[in-house]
């Protein structure tokens, strides 16, 4: 794309129209997305499919709902990894396990799931805590098609090692490599701990609260967000969690200055674990 000041305005009045249009035909709101990270992802969608503006993406994504899909998974996609940043789950581990352990029985969501790495991350660690047989996982993503990833529990073989050493640096207990079999270049994670994962479509944009937690990890989600949809976001979060619940949030996001910054107590000086107090 020529970058002219004249061809960026057009291009921000064109990307304007394309997100209206998916929103009214599609019912999926991006128009609150981060504007720098749509735009550096449309660019690259549109380089994917060899069109040269936005206007033309818009024209084949509502003829092609194909189209359409590919360009969700092309915006929505996000880089994760089992025991992603160990320090995190540490902490989990550490301070936020012995709070669970009061609970006869554990809600648990993870919001903007993706490909379930730390969903199953999750899962193992309750398990090794001797927790997992009273909790309930909620997963839920925008995207169908990361979201059957997730249930499926297969990832690249190549990737156990580094897992190991996530899952080794976060306090775990075990042989990783007992958590899962090796079929050809991939690894299958256990049925069994699927047992308390519910996997199901949510829209952070869009959808309420469906359920009260005691637990909720939204890590690395809202970066991509502008400030109003992150206050919805906060919002939705504060409403979901119960007195005394705690949320996770990613190390590039933080409570201070959203509206629900004095509703939380901070459990931790490291990670972003917060724990609401009103």
């Amino acid at each position: 794309m020529d970058n002219t000041p004249g061809d960026i305005d057009l291009e921000v009045l064109e990307l304007d129209l394309f997100l209206e249009g998916v929103f009214r035909h599609y019912g999926y709101d991006f128009r609150n997305y981060s504007r720098p990270s749509l735009t550096r992802r449309s660019r690259s969608f549109l380089q994917q499919e060899g069109l040269g503006t936005v206007s033309a993406l818009l024209d084949r994504v509502l003829h092609d709902r194909s189209c359409f899909e590919k360009f969700i998974l092309a915006l929505t996609v996000n880089v994760s990894a089992m025991y992603r940043d160990p320090s995190f789950f540490l902490a989990l581990r550490t301070n936020v396990v012995p709070l669970l352990r009061t609970y006869p029985f554990i809600r648990i969501w993870c919001a903007g799931c993706s490909t379930g790495e730390e969903v199953y991350s999750l899962a193992i660690m309750l398990e090794e805590e001797g927790l997992y047989d009273r909790c309930r996982i909620y997963a839920t993503d925008l995207n169908e098609v990361v979201l059957q990833r997730a249930k499926d529990g297969i990832f690249p073989l190549a990737l156990m090692q580094q897992y190991t050493k996530n899952y080794l640096a976060a306090g775990g207990a075990m042989s990783f490599s007992e958590y899962y079999s090796a079929a050809y270049d991939h690894a299958v994670f256990l049925p069994t701990l699927k047992r308390h994962l519910v996997f199901a479509q949510h829209n952070l944009v869009t959808d309420g609260p469906f359920n009260e937690f005691h637990l909720i990890l939204c890590r690395n989600v809202m970066i991509y967000f502008n400030k109003a949809l992150q206050e919805r976001v906060h919002n939705l979060m504060y409403d979901s969690l119960a007195m005394f619940g705690v949320l996770a949030l990613g190390d590039k996001e933080a409570i201070r200055f959203t509206s629900h910054e004095k509703d939380y107590e901070h459990l931790d000086g490291k990670v972003k674990l917060y724990r609401k107090v009103v």
